[in-house]
């Protein structure tokens, strides 16, 4: 039986944050810069001179493709690999957050040109991707259905059909804990006890956070910015519906889960009042300051390198609620390219079940393909930082548990970093009430309409 040893991956990190104003700028810029290019994809790529017409017939393999990717994938030994194979040399221009790559790829698809070969999409900003699906080439050919689990292949189908995106990695969520602060505080401590008392939905969770401060020094969790992703993933229709219409501000469920949310982490003292990524947080991880994390497959390297020396971390296969995923991300071939066919062959070359298992293995980043989760690499994989936990396996049935994925209109990551920051007014920086502060958001809100 084979096993994969985390602790010498390196492991992919999330996109930090930005403000809402930051990228509101942003986003209303490159809308504009699109808008004002007009046509559709196939009168760009004449004008331009690089039409996909031409590449697809021209019947040459290219000297080298370029492929933009972000953070971590795992591929600079796959580039490697299809060098060997192919003699075709890969120019990967690795982006140093997904932010960047987003604001990168809408300036050159708004430009007509600049774009790679191939072009990586983080799942929370495809759908802003999807009002201009004409921009990329159809992968349909190239990318039977049945390879990726239902809800990975969906999100990249337009409403005409088209596929615009192979699925890379998933990032469905288990529950990392403490293990030696459980039974500090006289909590289960063996993995498979604390699945079964978190056997529930978040008020359960909440529960057991409650006996656990009543008995221990540390928070439950490190703050409601990491809960409420969590949460919120597991609304089927959190902030727009899909014809359009903005129903953050309107929508029960959104208020009632914030009002949960602070409830538990304010009043209850659940929260160790640290926003996710700053330094507090990193700092936290190594003086003991809160028991339990949301943990999607990428959080896992994400523990291990702020918590390097710290014993007692552990995964359990459980999570509030049922199931959720967090995060994740798709290859896409803009239509501008001049390599459109070699292109294709190399991003699904890339996604295929063999290549995302050594993927998962150079960097922990989860597979989205049926095959690939069901294989012997994956479901014998353990860690070594987590007491030896079998992650693949875990993980493996956190994928299957997940039954919601959010509708994610045009403003999704727009009013998720304005609902996260009215959260963070109350719980990190203790400038506003719950009440106050929903207000403010509500006022986010209404700017966008």
């Amino acid at each position: 039986m084979s096993t994969t040893d985390f602790n010498k991956a390196r492991r992919r990190h999330p996109t930090p944050r930005h403000r809402l104003a930051q990228i509101g700028a942003l986003s209303i810029t490159a809308v504009l810069t699109l808008a004002a290019c007009g046509g559709d994809a196939e009168a760009d790529g004449e004008a331009n001179g690089n039409g996909s017409e031409t590449n697809a017939s021209s019947g040459e393999a290219p000297d080298s493709l370029s492929v933009t990717t972000f953070n971590e994938f795992g591929y600079e030994e796959l580039f490697e690999e299809y060098e060997e194979l192919t003699g075709i040399q890969i120019e990967h221009n690795k982006v140093d957050t997904a932010e960047n790559a987003r604001d990168a790829l809408r300036n050159s698809l708004g430009a007509g040109s600049g774009a790679s070969d191939i072009e990586a999409v983080e799942l929370d900003w495809l759908v802003e991707f999807m009002q201009y699906s004409d921009r990329f080439e159809d992968l349909s050919e190239d990318a039977p259905a049945d390879r990726w689990l239902d809800w990975k292949y969906e999100d990249a189908v337009d409403e005409e059909g088209r596929v615009i995106g192979f699925g890379t990695d998933i990032g469905p969520q288990a529950l990392c804990y403490r293990a030696d602060l459980f039974e500090e505080a006289g909590l289960p401590s063996d993995r498979e006890e604390v699945a079964a008392a978190l056997d529930g939905d978040w008020e359960t969770y909440f529960d057991l956070g409650r006996e656990f401060v009543a008995a221990s020094d540390s928070a439950w969790y490190s703050g409601s910015d990491n809960i409420w992703q969590g949460m919120i993933n597991q609304v089927e229709v959190p902030f727009e519906t899909e014809d359009g219409e903005i129903i953050a501000d309107t929508n029960s469920e959104v208020k009632d889960l914030y009002d949960q949310l602070l409830a538990a982490s304010v009043d209850d003292e659940l929260s160790a009042g640290l926003s996710q990524w700053s330094g507090d947080w990193s700092d936290a991880f190594q003086r003991d300051g809160f028991a339990t994390m949301l943990c999607p497959g990428w959080m896992l390297g994400v523990i291990e390198g702020n918590a390097d020396g710290v014993e007692g971390w552990d995964v359990a296969d459980a999570f509030p609620g049922g199931g959720g995923n967090w995060g994740g991300s798709y290859l896409t071939v803009p239509t501008q390219g001049e390599n459109i066919e070699a292109a294709k062959e190399l991003a699904a070359w890339l996604t295929e079940p063999e290549q995302q298992i050594k993927a998962f293995e150079a960097i922990g980043a989860f597979p989205s393909t049926v095959e690939a989760l069901e294989s012997e690499e994956i479901q014998s994989a353990t860690d070594e930082f987590f007491n030896d936990a079998p992650v693949g396996e875990i993980l493996a049935n956190r994928a299957e548990a997940i039954e919601v994925q959010p509708f994610k209109g045009p403003n999704y990551l727009l009013i998720n970093v304005a609902i996260q920051d009215a959260l963070n007014r109350v719980d990190v920086d203790g400038v506003d009430d719950p009440e106050s502060s929903w207000e403010k958001f509500l006022d986010e809100v209404e700017a966008l309409k």
